[in-house]
């Protein structure tokens, strides 16, 4: 009997602690969504394909309108998105907060990759500060220690540029193998699918949540991903210039 008000008890905890996200599946966007959060963004790049900004603005389902949006911007030493161009300025044409991510690629000269960025991405007051993609090691052929070192490279050179420093994109596996303990002093944005609730990955400058893959959008053919901001509202101004 005790084990069953045990387990009880566990259950109801657990139900209370989804629920205070306030998870909602709505139709519009074909996917749950926490809308306890009021802040509600996309990430995009090459393979979302043309993208029709202005629908994208104007989409609204459940009183839940997309607020901002990331773009792939660069990868590896010398490749610039295709789509990033157009992307980087219809997004700030239809009224959303960008953002520009460099994806890092672990057998690439850092520095060279943070020039890749820095040549080509220009940053306005407003815009979210510089987004590193961490998420590839080519099945840990690369030794953590000198990943490790490589990103801090390409951190310190695109924050020495743009006087400030750049967010941290990365899966929880990412996380813990090559950021916890070595960057802990920068902004945070994790992919994490597994979870309900972000309170369930400790750290202390978590600012974004990549919550689902699988999102629908007017205006982007395919699957798109979507984030949410963490923080009070009136925090965004801590990651933006």
């Amino acid at each position: 009997m005790l084990n069953l008000v045990l387990v009880g008890l566990w259950w109801n905890r657990s139900i209370e602690k989804v629920n205070e996200l306030q998870w909602q599946f709505v139709n519009g966007y074909g996917i749950r969504m926490p809308l306890k959060y009021t802040i509600h963004g996309i990430d995009v790049s090459h393979h979302n394909n043309r993208i029709d900004w202005k629908r994208v603005c104007q989409m609204q389902a459940s009183g839940v309108a997309l607020q901002f949006v990331f773009v792939k911007a660069t990868e590896g030493a010398t490749l610039v998105d295709r789509r990033f161009k157009n992307n980087w300025q219809e997004a700030r044409k239809a009224g959303l907060k960008r953002g520009a991510y460099h994806f890092f690629h672990p057998k690439r000269d850092p520095e060279k990759q943070a020039r890749n960025y820095i040549n080509n991405v220009t940053l306005k007051p407003g815009d979210f500060v510089p987004v590193l993609d961490v998420e590839r090691n080519d099945r840990g052929r690369v030794p953590a220690s000198k990943l490790i070192a490589d990103i801090r490279v390409w951190l310190e050179l695109v924050e020495d540029h743009y006087g400030t420093k750049p967010i941290i994109y990365v899966n929880r596996h990412f996380y813990l193998l090559y950021i916890a303990g070595n960057f802990d002093d920068y902004p945070l944005w994790i992919a994490d699918y597994s979870t309900d609730h972000p309170n369930e990955f400790k750290a202390d400058r978590l600012y974004f949540w990549q919550h689902n893959e699988k999102g629908s959008v007017d205006g982007i053919r395919g699957k798109v991903d979507f984030n949410v901001f963490v923080c009070e509202p009136d925090r965004l101004k801590e990651i933006c210039l």
